[in-house]
């Protein structure tokens, strides 16, 4: 299971909402000493949200995005650097709405580019963009669980509920060439309580695409919880048999918050190997 620290980016800073409530925000400083400390310590992945644009559409982070990139690679490049940040990738979300955009963000050197509120008002479009990057885009799945326990998917930055299940559209891209779904708590989202593990079992359950999670860790064994977790026996080729895991984890606060530190985090998810 991948360990990916997360950069929220809001006004230029790096910040960290709760339950993705933008009047409860707390901010962590310059996102370029952040990425350059979660590089120093050897993290293959890096997950940076542009809050603003996941609200209104319009990028507001783009350039540090893309300074958070070659920050990446110039620090690669050092001598003596072998093994530190080695392989460093770039995952990024937030107000992707167009094909465009998964193409500009792409080009700045980004890994995977997640489609939230595009993907839910417009699945097919997560599905073009899957077939002509494949691998490379991600859909993001921010979920409420209704009163009726079902699995809503939310967009807008969390602002507005999008009528489907997160089932529903987990049917709908079954098959593609999709990176990987991002699935968030909402309503444990920077809680520090521990992850949905049920709602994420379900999921493994409900799809073949790779899943990770994201919300509410606030512990190493939050941690070693979801590396532990299995989705169901699915029948593969010739009526075989496998047993599912989360792709990664999503951890952001937990990590400012010094509730642990990243290469203990990156051993407790490797309990999962």
């Amino acid at each position: 299971m991948e360990l990916y620290p997360a950069i929220d980016l809001r006004d230029g800073g790096a910040v960290r909402l709760t339950q993705g409530d933008f009047d409860r925000q707390v901010g962590y400083g310059d996102p370029l000493a952040l990425a350059a400390r979660i590089i120093e310590d050897g993290a293959s992945w890096i997950h940076v949200v542009d809050l603003n644009a996941a609200r209104t559409g319009v990028p507001h982070e783009r350039a540090t995005l893309g300074r958070i990139v070659e920050l990446g690679r110039d620090l690669n490049r050092e001598p003596g650097r072998a093994g530190a940040g080695a392989g460093l990738k770039v995952q990024a979300g937030g107000g992707i709405r167009t094909e465009d955009d998964v193409a500009a963000v792409l080009d700045l050197g980004v890994a995977r580019v997640v489609l939230g509120t595009a993907a839910l008002e417009d699945p097919a479009l997560a599905t073009r963009c899957a077939r002509r990057w494949p691998g490379r885009v991600a859909v993001g799945l921010d979920y409420v669980v209704r009163p009726d326990g079902v699995a809503e998917a939310r967009g807008h930055g969390w602002q507005e509920g999008s009528g489907r299940t997160v089932h529903e559209l987990l049917d709908i891209w079954a098959g593609e060439p999709i990176g990987a779904v991002v699935a968030t708590a909402i309503s444990r989202d920077g809680m520090l309580e521990g992850s949905d593990v049920a709602g994420m079992r379900t999921l493994l359950a409900a799809t073949a695409l790779p899943v990770i999670a994201s919300g509410g860790v606030g512990s190493l064994q939050d941690l070693r919880a979801l590396a532990a977790l299995s989705g169901a026996e699915r029948a593969g080729a010739g009526g075989a048999c496998a047993s599912r895991r989360l792709e990664g984890v999503i951890v952001g606060k937990a990590l400012l918050e010094g509730r642990f530190g990243l290469k203990e985090a990156m051993a407790a998810c490797a309990a999962s190997v």
